[in-house]
């Protein structure tokens, strides 16, 4: 599967801190337009966070994240005309979400709480099993690999089997590289280079290089606000390596990149 048929993810961050947006998106209905908006430009699904999950960020509770996403949720609920994905480990949010209509679970975490795997299985929802080492707050402390292509592989097939024996079929689930989590600047550009490598067999790949750091670095140190280039560059590569899922906030430029 490739160019067109590659399903952008909208991001839509409802935190104060996210590395890109923080505290654009926080009103409610300010949030709810913008998916709308993303919709419009041609987004297949739109993913609700409530946590940033940026380098150094501090972990949110379970209270804190719904109160910010559940809000906008409502808003969605029934009438955005695409699939909505929470971004949450918490179980407590991830089950608000899917009572309010998300159909997809997108977990930093890999789904490493066996009471959010239950869930997932439970609601016969979709999931995005994404590989991180370490943790938002510390993730970037020198991270090392050997192979870090196959490593980030082994790791993904490891969790996709645990989803397997908790009962969420291969055919639900996106295996996410993680790409700026837990990674340098050539770990990422690795990744990037061999991801078809990253497949795990049975499962559909998404990857969501959108604005992320190493970018920045590649574009001469351009900050958030300027890496629309090297985010389509990404865009466009994932999209020709067959990835199914692409998470991206700037959804009208990767439309026409993918296309």
């Amino acid at each position: 599967m490739t160019g067109p048929e590659s399903i952008l993810l909208g991001v839509l961050n409802v935190t104060p801190d996210s590395f890109s947006d923080g505290g654009r998106w926080m009103d409610a209905g300010a949030a709810s337009e913008r998916a709308f908006r993303m919709v419009e430009e041609g987004a297949g699904a739109i993913d609700v966070g409530g946590s940033s999950s940026r380098p150094g960020a501090v972990p949110v509770g379970a209270r804190e994240e719904r109160a910010r996403v559940e809000p906008v949720l409502r808003r969605l609920a029934g009438r955005l005309g695409v699939p909505v994905s929470i971004d949450t480990s918490h179980p407590d949010v991830a089950r608000m979400a899917l009572d309010e209509g998300a159909t997809i679970v997108n977990d930093i975490r890999a789904l490493a709480d066996p009471a959010l795997r239950r869930l997932v299985a439970e609601r016969r929802s979709g999931a995005i099993v994404m590989h991180m080492r370490g943790h938002p707050l510390t993730m970037q402390d020198d991270p090392r690999y050997g192979d870090v292509v196959e490593e980030v592989r082994a790791s993904l097939e490891e969790a996709v089997r645990r989803c397997e024996d908790d009962g969420i079929p291969r055919a639900r689930i996106w295996t996410d590289p993680g790409i700026g989590f837990g990674k340098t600047h050539g770990h990422n550009l690795s990744l990037l280079a061999d991801l078809p490598r990253t497949r795990v067999e049975g499962c559909r790949l998404c990857v969501g290089p959108s604005r992320k750091g190493f970018l920045g670095r590649i574009l001469d140190g351009a900050p958030v606000s300027d890496r629309l280039e090297g985010t389509l560059a990404c865009v466009a590569l994932a999209a020709a390596a067959g990835a199914q899922m692409i998470r991206v906030h700037d959804v009208r430029e990767a439309r026409r990149a993918v296309r």
